[in-house]
């Protein structure tokens, strides 16, 4: 289809919309503020981008009669580029750019050196409130008002998101409404809405069928529309008029100013590491068979000690990076289905996807707007998140967004872990070069990280510590050596994986030494090839709900059907929670104890027949046990007599329940 001139002077055009991507670039005036939609290169409209770039760059006559855009403000919710020298990083020009906000900034190393050199001006502002400014200023209000951010570097107390000295102004302010303190994120006019989308008609309607996402593309034109300024749509294709389902139009023709449509198949690719995939357009399911598990390795150990955290019917968020693993280990288990993982762009539910395709996702059960996916996570819709660990300090607080020169940016992450009711961090205790192996299911440290990665303060403070301790949040901090859980004194270490060394291995390597008690073997099997079992674990009776006590019958039953003891963890949490149970009411009691379908490991037998010897003589004042396995009766029946313990084994609860109320003193 041949494209329209539009002259040169005119913001719109009057003849039509469809044009070149040149022709369109050279709309943007000096000094506009231009906004590019998209994540990473998925929505992002790349022809646009280059051209404007080209644009730029050009010296022939033609080009000279036009006014260069130049000085221009950048605006980007994430990353429009590839990690090297594509995308908006050729945008990184001397003249052409003079300022960039941005939420996540991993993909634009040429723009962040730029920023870093001190040669322009740069913020980096959380992924929630960049997206939702979007709406505001759509809206004609003055700004966004959150509690995301508070404590962190977006916290004008802590630098309020400016990223070099000749970044003066604030973008940001700390206020309070109610007693208690907010952000408020100015609002800004946007002039220029660069955007991409599926198929087009004339009129310039907007279908979004093979894109992976929508992230903020609605909310960015609506903006830029309602600032006076132009949308420029890049899309793949043109329909005739009239032919475009209106259920499936995201953008209205009303807001578009000018179309363009792809020279090329590279140049609108769907996600930054993948040209096409059905799947990610919801075209096709994936069978999750087809999915190959992770090989071993210290990422694996990590991701399979988190996924222990997962809980059925539970909402999940999954970051950038080591996190990822997390959906493959829960597809490996067969546990995926069991709850609904997320990614912040949009996606609810299936298997998210990694690497250079994250943000998109298989088998997914809808997929949201950016901005309204912040809504629900800011609201408390996520049960758990699983975060990326760069740098902790002794006060917990965290930092993933920049080290020394290198800026990767907050993106979502702020939102995610100040609102999240469960926060997992999962990185490498150390960092550059480390090399573990696992030998007879224990962790050998082989060559460990040259960097620390654990340290006495963060460098730039991404997530707050103490912000979250005064919440009592409960908050995570797994490696692959060791796990650590937030306190209000600061980091105590819980956990410790077979083959560690405390001393040698985690306290010598940390700059500061962490709260230390007696912590506890991490669960063998993550160190085991085979699967762990975790959907059998999850579709099991929940913890609590095995410990109930009769304050009428004095009777304390504890249903251990179908309990596997394959971790010392196990013992101790049941020998802590009859504790809890028992101490507060300053007498002995009578127990019931279930053994349908009990199974133990045999290096854990001791252990839990020293914890149940000690239970008998502290708590109870006797103690019936009962299973339908001859075997089980047998086998623990020896056990407990051996120990000195009453050995006999009823066959029904019936049974166990009667001989409990033939020792109980009788009413009078």
């Amino acid at each position: 289809m041949s494209t329209i001139s539009i002259a040169p002077t005119s913001r719109t055009g009057s003849t039509g919309k469809i044009v070149s991507a040149r022709e369109a670039v050279r709309l943007i005036r000096p000094g506009d503020t231009v906004a590019l939609g998209g994540f990473f290169y998925t929505g992002l409209a790349l022809e646009v981008v280059h051209e404007l770039a080209a644009v730029f760059e050009a010296t022939d006559e033609v080009a000279v009669a036009f006014r260069k855009p130049r000085d221009l403000t950048l605006v980007f919710c994430v990353s429009p580029g590839d990690t090297k020298a594509g995308g908006a990083n050729r945008l990184a020009q001397p003249g052409l750019v003079k300022r960039v906000i941005g939420g996540h900034w991993t993909g634009v190393p040429a723009l962040t050196a730029l920023v870093t050199g001190n040669q322009i001006e740069g913020y980096n502002l959380p992924l929630g409130p960049m997206s939702h400014l979007y709406r505001d200023v759509a809206a004609g209000k003055p700004g966004h008002l959150s509690r995301v951010g508070l404590g962190t570097f977006a916290d004008p107390r802590f630098g309020g998101g400016k990223l070099n000295e000749m970044t003066t102004e604030d973008l940001v302010e700390l206020v309070e409404i109610g007693g208690r303190e907010y952000l408020f994120y100015k609002a800004f006019p946007i002039n220029v809405a660069i955007i991409r989308g599926t198929t087009a008609d004339p009129d310039g309607n907007i279908t979004m069928e093979r894109e992976a996402l929508t992230c903020d593309t609605l909310s960015l034109a609506t903006a830029a529309h309602n600032s006076g300024g132009l949308v420029i749509a890049q899309v793949e294709r043109i329909a005739d008029v009239g032919t475009l389902n209106p259920r499936q139009v995201k953008i209205p023709g009303a807001m578009v100013d000018c179309i363009v449509v792809a020279s090329s198949p590279g140049n609108h690719p769907q996600t930054l590491a993948t040209p096409y995939n059905p799947a990610y357009a919801a075209e096709v399911r994936v069978p999750l068979a087809s999915l190959q598990p992770m090989p071993m390795s210290h990422r694996k150990i990590i991701a399979r000690r988190a996924a222990m955290e997962l809980r059925p019917n539970s909402v999940v968020n999954l970051g950038v990076g080591i996190p990822e693993g997390v959906a493959s280990v829960a597809a490996e288990e067969k546990v995926a289905d069991l709850m609904t993982l997320t990614t912040e762009p949009g996606i609810i539910g299936g298997i998210p996807a990694g690497g250079y395709d994250f943000g998109a996702g298989t088998n997914a059960q809808a997929l949201l707007d950016m901005p309204y996916q912040f809504d629900f996570y800011d609201g408390g819709g996520l049960d758990a998140a699983f975060l990326g660990l760069a740098q902790a300090d002794r006060d917990g607080n965290l930092n993933v967004s920049k080290f020394g020169p290198p800026l990767a940016g907050a993106g979502g992450f702020i939102n995610i872990s100040q609102n999240a009711k469960k926060v997992v961090f999962l990185g490498t205790f150390t960092a550059g070069d480390l090399e573990v192996a696992v030998v007879e299911g224990r962790l050998l440290i082989e060559r460990d990280g040259k960097h620390q990665k654990f340290v006495d303060e963060v460098e730039h403070r991404t997530f707050s510590g103490p912000y979250a301790a005064e919440q009592d949040k409960d908050v995570l901090y797994i490696t692959e050596r060791c796990v650590f859980r937030l306190t209000r004194e600061g980091l105590q270490l819980t956990e410790v994986a077979p083959g560690i060394d405390v001393e040698r291995d985690i306290l010598a390597k940390m700059a500061f030494k962490p709260i230390v008690r007696e912590p506890r073997e991490i669960d063998r099997r993550i160190f085991r090839s085979e699967p762990m079992g975790l959907r059998e674990d999850m579709l099991r009776l929940p913890f609590d709900a095995r410990f109930n006590y009769n304050d009428e019958r004095n009777i304390l039953y504890l249903n251990f059907e179908d309990l596997e003891v394959k971790s010392m963890d196990l013992i101790t949490d049941t020998v802590a929670k009859i504790r809890e149970i028992c101490e507060p009411l300053g007498h002995k009691v009578y127990a019931v104890v279930n053994y349908d379908g009990f199974e133990i490991d045999r290096e854990f037998e001791d252990a839990y027949l020293d914890a149940v010897q000690d239970m008998s003589e502290r708590y109870f004042h006797g103690v019936t046990r009962f299973t339908t396995s001859a075997f089980m009766r047998a086998k623990l029946g020896q056990a407990l007599e051996s120990r000195g313990v009453a050995p006999h084994i009823f066959e029904s609860e019936e049974e166990a329940t009667g001989a409990v109320r033939d020792t109980l003193p009788r009413q009078e």
